[in-house]
């Protein structure tokens, strides 16, 4: 059997409930800041948790079905009653009843990734739940909304059981006290049922519920009577009853019958009943939402909810957006890099040299044109915003000031910033990290110590992004207390990183907190001090092409500058020769190239050799010493130096000739050239010339760092 179908389907739910659990996320977040939920929020909650239901009942994840059909109900009551039904001491109960329902279906969807077992155990978010939708109610006696396990059948009100002639096998439901409209649910129910057991099969009382709304007072308190001809279709009934919104209760009782009747129906029945019962304990304390049809028969499972998983994404009609696997994209910057590799071979064919040919190289140039423009186009669908990946740092910062007793707020700047997908995965995992760091050693353990410091008693995270050129630089400011510089460079020392004799800058000593196990805090806390540092963050970044740079002042706060390329795909590179080795310089790492002559070099007895631009001293590093080339030119006059940066580094490197700009499609190198940590000695990647030649990209930063 293909599976492709049922893995399309999969895929579908998960892109989608993630994409929902992150709307719902950051709903929830402007809420709580607010003390409030808008209308808007209220509905859009509405409708988030009607999705996530439908769809998961339709994937059959009953667990995820039904919290988040419970949680429906509750936004359902607030719909109808405004939000002010919630009294203001339980505002915080309820933030955070939602918080734990995220929490739990992230956990749930990240299961459902790993192929890993779903989990039963729902009773104490359902719990939460009840007993907001309870005090939301005003029901005096809400422990029979707190507790999960509480029976389905309930003692009944005095009233005769008994059945219509013909219908010996009964079933009388009650509602939730208060919840209004009983006559419409009692109709809902009767729909229902017309299409599971026929209308000719049962028979209702009251009878006229959907246009007599006095039948809700009979209702509310005598319960409303369903009498079916077989026992097998009350069975099913009370699989959709247990289902249903609003639904307390419900007591199954049979009217007189014929022997026959009795026997024939009895085996099925039990069957049936006895597979409903388990589900109706489970339901009764935890009813779904009453206005939408949701039936538990597995052989149509939630069929009327089914759209719901595709809809329902955002304010875009449906059919002007479509989601596209991540792989299909990175077949096609494949597909494109060989294009431009292939159109450079062409044009640059040592075939044509010498020959003048005009409208060949009138086609050359519409080509390479058109070839720009494919280029531009596919990079740009795997553009996305930052958005998504900065909303989720206003949960780290918010559940960790609560765990902390720190009031922080999180400010974004420039969010709607557009950087390579691969890239925004890339840097979800260090901005996660330098944000708790913030939060944990940055801001100030008390808001007396902030204003004796003359600061506002609530600290600041500012979370930026920007596009400069061909990079995009992201940075992480807090007003915390800064770097304790002595304290820093005395554990450096403690842990054999630092020289006690040597005299080290303030620069110098911030990049200590870069290395590897480097932790200032002496305690193991939730969040600190087990030796995983800053090197994450910096080992993260440089897989995605980009720097870190530490810049604190004492007393005043920290700031964490990345700098990432937008796309790691193709890039416009600078082609330098030295010997017959040919390298690739991106574009965006060069400021300027000149000329100079061997008096103009400096030897400085600690740096080598050194030479002056623009009032500054730079060293030289010789890309033939570095790699050890047999051929190249050595004295400064005969080559050209590129005046080159990157972060904070910045340098002249020293090469035979330039050979010209050329936009080049990054490779990466082999994994047995990588197991020798070759991007370490300033080598990110290769890419293939026009002429067929290899041509290996530097990484300035790391070449920097390897020479020196």
């Amino acid at each position: 059997m293909d599976n492709s179908g049922n893995e399309s389907i999969l895929d579908t739910y998960l892109y989608e409930t993630n994409t929902l659990l992150e709307q719902l996320d950051s709903i929830v977040l402007a809420a709580e800041q607010a003390d409030t939920f808008t209308e808007s929020d209220v509905n859009e909650i509405f409708r988030i948790m009607h999705t996530i239901k439908g769809a998961s009942a339709m994937m059959e994840y009953e667990s995820l079905a039904t919290v988040a059909h419970r949680i429906e109900d509750m936004f359902f009551i607030i719909r109808e009653k405004s939000i002010d039904v919630v009294p203001d001491p339980d505002r915080a109960l309820l933030f955070d009843m939602m918080f734990m329902a995220i929490d739990f279906f992230r956990g749930e969807v990240e299961k459902i990734q790993n192929g890993q077992l779903l989990s039963n155990d729902i009773d104490k978010l359902l719990g939460k739940i009840n007993s907001l939708i309870a005090k939301i109610q005003g029901d005096a006696d809400s422990s029979e909304h707190a507790d999960a396990s509480t029976p389905a059948s309930v003692a009944a009100p005095a009233a005769p059981e008994t059945t219509e002639a013909g219908f010996p096998y009964g079933l009388r439901v009650f509602f939730d006290e208060g919840v209004g409209m009983e006559n419409l649910r009692a109709f809902m129910l009767v729909t229902e049922l017309r299409s599971i057991c026929g209308e000719e099969n049962f028979t209702c009382s009251p009878e006229d519920v959907e246009s007599n709304p006095a039948t809700a007072e009979t209702i509310v308190a005598q319960g409303f009577v369903l009498s079916f001809k077989k026992a097998v279709d009350r069975a099913g009934a009370i699989q959709v009853v247990s289902g249903s919104g609003s639904v307390r209760g419900y007591q199954a009782f049979d009217g007189p019958a014929t022997a026959h009747e009795q026997e024939k129906e009895s085996e099925p029945a039990a069957a049936a009943e006895k597979k409903s019962q388990p589900a109706a304990r489970q339901s009764s304390a935890t009813p779904p939402k009453p206005a939408q049809k949701t039936t538990t028969d597995k052989r149509a499972p939630a069929a009327a909810d089914a759209p719901a998983a595709g809809q329902g994404m955002g304010n875009h009609p449906k059919e002007s957006l479509i989601s596209v696997n991540l792989s299909k994209l990175n077949q096609l910057m494949d597909v494109v890099g060989e294009i431009v590799i292939t159109e450079s071979m062409v044009t640059a064919s040592p075939d044509l040299k010498g020959m003048k040919l005009d409208n060949f190289t009138k086609s050359a140039r519409q080509l390479r044109k058109l070839t720009d423009e494919l280029q531009d186009v596919s990079m740009s669908l795997r553009m996305v915003p930052v958005l998504a990946t900065f909303q989720k740092m206003q949960r780290i910062v918010r559940d960790m000031g609560k765990k902390l007793g720190k009031k922080v707020r999180l400010t974004l700047v420039g969010e709607d910033t557009e950087v390579d997908k691969t890239i925004v995965d890339g840097i979800g995992d260090p901005l996660m990290h330098i944000v708790r760091n913030s939060m944990d050693h940055g801001i100030e353990e008390t808001e007396e110590e902030r204003i004796a410091a003359g600061k506002d008693p609530e600290g600041e995270i500012i979370l930026s992004a920007s596009h400069t050129g061909g990079e995009v630089i992201i940075q992480v400011k807090d007003d915390g207390q800064g770097v304790d510089y002595d304290k820093v460079l005395k554990k450096a020392i403690d842990a054999g990183l630092a020289n006690p004799e040597i005299e080290y800058s303030r620069k110098e000593i911030i990049n200590f907190l870069l290395m590897p196990g480097f932790s200032t805090n002496t305690e193991v806390t939730e969040f600190s001090g087990r030796g995983v540092g800053m090197d994450v963050v910096k080992k993260n970044v440089e897989e995605v092409g980009g720097t870190v740079v530490l810049t604190s002042e004492p007393g005043k706060g920290m700031t964490t500058t990345l700098k990432i390329p937008l796309t790691m795909a193709i890039l416009d590179g600078m082609e330098v020769s030295v010997g017959s080795s040919i390298f690739t310089i991106p574009i965006n790492n060069v400021r300027q190239s000149f000329k100079m002559s061997d008096s103009d070099i400096i030897h400085d007895a600690a740096r080598g050799e050194m030479v002056k631009v623009m009032d500054n001293f730079y060293s030289v590093i010789r890309v033939k010493d570095a790699y050890g080339l047999d051929s190249g030119c050595d004295k400064i006059e005969d080559g050209i130096l590129m005046w080159v940066e990157s972060g904070e580094c910045t340098y002249c490197l020293f090469v035979d000739e330039l050979m010209g700009e050329q936009q080049v499609v990054v490779k990466p190198l082999p994994n047995y050239i990588n197991t020798f940590n070759i991007k370490q000695h300033g080598i990110t990647g290769c890419t293939i010339l026009g002429d067929g030649n290899i041509s290996v990209i530097l990484d300035v930063s790391n070449l920097y760092s390897a020479v020196q």
